[in-house]
């Protein structure tokens, strides 16, 4: 992919899409820790000083598809919810059916778990105070508009929707980094099979991790 030089504000907005939609594919080549400002250059044929013309950095980059996967992920996930959740079950099995959906669905976008790892303790390190308040505003977003389906589901957790996002998306973020394990461990479980005892599939980790939150928070009589 090579490019001219970008004179208006569409041809500029094209650019800025390649990249972002560049480094996407990358993303699903490898995980968040090895994608580099340099090989994404490369591929989107650029020199690494007009990339940083459209984005500060590497980090500024992935928070962005942080917020556009996020986005895409819970518009698949309100069509899911409202066919997976019955509306007039108990609390305890809508948390049971809500903890279901979420983790499936979250066990299949493996890059999302993987920017949600990664967040925290990279991506938000290398990043300017602007950029920080721009993808702080849309990850608030994204977490209002996350907690309001939930209680579209299961009401009972009133304010502690909030709460139960956020701690899903680090859980998520979390988890991601065991799964699946490297060859030397999974060597390791097949020599000793008791060794893996606790070397869950992603989804069912998650389910665990949502159901142990949803039901602990739900109000007792």
């Amino acid at each position: 992919m090579t490019f001219q030089r970008a004179r208006s504000d569409e041809q500029r907005e094209i650019r800025r899409r390649a990249i972002l939609d560049t480094a996407a594919t990358m993303l699903d080549e490898m995980p968040v820790a090895e994608v580099s400002l340099n090989e994404l250059s490369r591929r989107v044929g650029l020199a690494k000083s007009n990339v940083l013309r459209y984005f500060e950095s590497r980090e500024a980059i992935l928070l962005e598809l942080l917020v556009d996967f996020q986005e895409r992920w819970l518009a698949e996930v309100t069509d899911q919810l409202s066919a997976g959740i019955e509306v007039h079950a108990t609390p305890e099995i809508r948390a049971t059916q809500l903890a279901d959906v979420l983790s499936t669905s979250l066990a299949k976008r493996v890059v999302l778990c993987d920017l949600f790892g990664a967040q925290g303790g990279v991506l938000e390190r290398n990043i300017s105070i602007e950029v920080a308040k721009r993808h702080k505003r849309a990850s608030l977003a994204m977490l209002t508009v996350m907690a309001d389906l939930i209680r579209r589901h299961l009401p009972e957790l009133g304010g502690d929707a909030e709460l139960f996002c956020l701690t899903s998306f680090i859980s998520a973020g979390a988890l991601s980094a065991y799964v699946p394990p490297p060859p030397s461990l999974l060597a390791a479980y097949a020599d000793e099979p008791a060794l893996g005892a606790l070397n869950w599939e992603l989804r069912d980790a998650l389910r665990y991790s949502f159901k142990a939150s949803l039901v602990g928070v739900l109000p007792r009589a």
